[in-house]
């Protein structure tokens, strides 16, 4: 691979920056900074520094987010701050999109990647991701609404597949679900004449939220996703 597509894959800046940075004998490869833009280099076994620090190469990235709310879940919007504004320096942007989306008021586990086949595989209906909510309502919760809720409710042209209710108290619960319609929960519980107050996701497939801060993120495995 060119040094400087390298350099570009790894997020340091666009082709025209990198190259400056190499100009600058600011990139290092094997503890040398006579290298050019056009230099070959083994990503896998040369190493290669810039400022001091080595530059890892992935095809794929993940990170994982607590998302706060008051930010839309999309890569960019002329009105609305967005998920990727929450995203810390540290982060590789190139190509990064989130998978799926939380509402602007829902707080909780957000998964990005560059990954799009893992993308598509993560929302496509075939794949029955297991999504989790914890959820606090406006009105107590009967055993009836919960069973309504497992079979499944008409949210408006549709009915939410089998479901699973958790119930921590009569006004919190835990919910999961497999499909990511637009306002599923909400819509959910108003078909059983209730409100949500409060929208936590905190499992999506084999992640879970832990311990994970609000507005914090960190980078995971595709191991760790499926």
């Amino acid at each position: 691979m060119r040094l400087d597509k390298f350099l570009v894959e790894c997020g340091i800046g666009s082709r025209k920056e990198v190259k400056k940075l190499i100009s600058n004998d600011e990139i290092t490869v094997n503890g040398s900074n006579d290298v050019s833009a056009k230099d070959n280099i083994d990503e896998n076994s040369d190493i290669i520094e810039y400022n001091g620090e080595r530059l890892e190469y992935k095809e794929f990235r993940y990170y994982i987010m607590n998302k706060k709310a008051g930010y839309i879940t999309a890569t960019e919007d002329f009105r609305e701050d967005t998920v990727m504004d929450l995203l810390p320096e540290w982060v590789i942007r190139k190509d990064l999109a989130p998978v799926g989306r939380l509402d602007k008021d829902t707080e909780g586990l957000l998964l990005f990647t560059n990954d799009g086949k893992l993308n598509h595989k993560l929302l496509s209906p075939k794949s029955h991701v297991d999504k989790v909510y914890y959820v606090e309502i406006e009105n107590n919760i009967s055993d009836e609404d919960i069973l309504k809720i497992e079979q499944g409710v008409d949210i408006g042209n549709y009915i939410t597949q089998p479901a699973k209710v958790e119930k921590i108290s009569d006004n919190k619960i835990y919910l999961t679900i497999k499909e990511g319609k637009f306002h599923q929960v909400k819509k959910m519980l108003e078909a059983v004449n209730n409100k949500v107050c409060y929208l936590q996701r905190v499992s999506f497939g084999k992640l879970k939220l832990n311990d994970l801060a609000l507005g914090e993120v960190k980078e995971v495995n595709l191991e760790d996703i499926i």
